[in-house]
C-alpha cells in the first residue's frame, strides 16, 4: 500500500504525522505537488514536483494509484475519483470517504460552491484543530495496521 498524499494544500501538521507514520509503519508515503517541498529524508518518503497546472497533482495522482491506496486530500473530486478507481480516502481532519458517502460531500461541496460563487457565503473551512489532527493520527494509525 502506498499513500499519496495531495501535498499543496495538506497542513503541516498532518504531513508530519504521515512522515512519522512512513517511517514507523514502513509504508511508502509520496507527496505530490506542482511546487518545491520539504520531507525528512528516507527510504520510505518521496516527493513528486508536477507541472503548475489546474488538477495537474490530482491527475498524477489519480494514474498512479493502484486499488488499496490509500491518499489524502481534502479535495472532494480527487476522493471520488480515488474512489472509483478503487482506493481509499482521508481528509485532513480525519473524515474518511467511502463509497457510501463521498457522493454526499460531492454534492454537499457542489452546493456550498454555487453559494460563495453567487456570493451567499463567503470563507472557506474552518482552522483545523486539534481534536480534527487527533482524528487524523487515530485513523491512520487503524488503516496502517489494518493494511
Amino acid at each position: 500500500m502506498t499513500i499519496w498524499i495531495d501535498a499543496d494544500a495538506c497542513p503541516r501538521v498532518i504531513k508530519d504525522i504521515l512522515f512519522r507514520a512512513a517511517i514507523r509503519t514502513q509504508h511508502t508515503v509520496v507527496l505530490v505537488a506542482n511546487q518545491s517541498l520539504q520531507a525528512p529524508i528516507s527510504p520510505f518518503i518521496k516527493k513528486v514536483r508536477v507541472s503548475p497546472g489546474f488538477d495537474v497533482a490530482d491527475n498524477y495522482i489519480v494514474e498512479q494509484l493502484e486499488a488499496g491506496d490509500l491518499v489524502i486530500t481534502a479535495d472532494i473530486p480527487l476522493a471520488d475519483a480515488v474512489i472509483t478507481k478503487g482506493g481509499s480516502a482521508l481528509n485532513p481532519r480525519g473524515e474518511f470517504y467511502t463509497p457510501d458517502n463521498v457522493k454526499q460531500h460531492l454534492s454537499l461541496r457542489n452546493f456550498n460552491e454555487t453559494l460563495r460563487d453567487s456570493g451567499l457565503i463567503s470563507g472557506g473551512p474552518p482552522t483545523l484543530s486539534k481534536r480534527e489532527v487527533q482524528a487524523f493520527a487515530n485513523f491512520l494509525d487503524r488503516f496502517c495496521r489494518d493494511n
